[in-house]
């Protein structure tokens, strides 16, 4: 049994088990060790996608979870998901993430966990993202990313298509193509570092071989590898 094993009841998720299987076995790895930090927290889930991780955050004992989301059409989706307290403590935003860290920042509000899983591979202005969540004063900052595989701080630029929804959001109206950074855990770190911050990387190989079939991407060896690192203040 896996946390996400409810999703299967959304259509959505209903004939995409390798979906389901891929996320339980991230929030193995992401989330259920983290229980600690996250039971009473105030969380942002940065790029919120349909709700999964914010829910997920909020049924884990986070009091309030906000999500940030640039895609109206993926927030309508969180209506699916089961009715009941962890639903009931999210609640959605749409808008660039850019723009809706301003916006917090702008109302003078503070978090204690920031997820950014699965966005930091699909923007340029990595540093700017992490200076800005740096204002809301989290104590724990989990990145979930792609990562290019350099010995030294790079960050590779690649265009991507917008029209497709796991990808970034169009930087102006119209535009079917944006450019976008993958960042070496050098630069990462690095990044870290100038603003303050510890890393500690999560050790992948931890998982089972056996239970590795939805996670490719967290074994490649060439060019980038997923990976996940915890920022906490020096």
């Amino acid at each position: 049994m896996g946390f996400f094993d409810f999703l299967t009841g959304i259509e959505r998720y209903a004939e995409d088990a390798r979906s389901v299987a891929r996320l339980n076995e991230r929030y193995r790895m992401l989330i259920r060790p983290l229980r600690a930090e996250i039971n009473g927290a105030r969380v942002l889930d940065l790029a919120a996608h349909d709700g999964r991780w914010a829910y997920a955050f909020a049924a884990t004992g986070a009091r309030e979870v906000v999500g940030i989301e640039g895609r109206q059409s993926l927030i309508d989706r969180f209506a699916c998901f089961p009715e009941g307290r962890p639903r009931d403590k999210v609640t959605l935003k749409c808008g660039d993430i850019f723009d809706g860290l301003r916006a917090e920042i702008a109302e003078g509000q503070r978090y204690d966990v920031v997820g950014v899983l699965g966005i930091l591979y699909h923007v340029m202005d990595h540093f700017l993202l992490f200076r800005l969540i740096r204002q809301l004063e989290p104590r724990l900052i989990i990145v979930d990313s792609e990562f290019a595989m350099a010995p030294n701080a790079v960050i590779r630029v690649m265009p991507e298509d917008t029209d497709n929804e796991l990808n970034a959001i169009p930087n102006e109206e119209g535009f079917a193509r944006t450019l976008i950074g993958v960042p070496s855990h050098k630069a990462m770190e690095l990044m870290a570092e100038v603003l303050g911050y510890d890393t500690e990387w999560l050790d992948w190989e931890r998982v089972p071989h056996d239970r590795r079939g939805a996670l490719p991407d967290y074994y490649r060896e060439k060019f980038k590898r997923r990976g996940t690192c915890l920022m906490r203040p020096r």
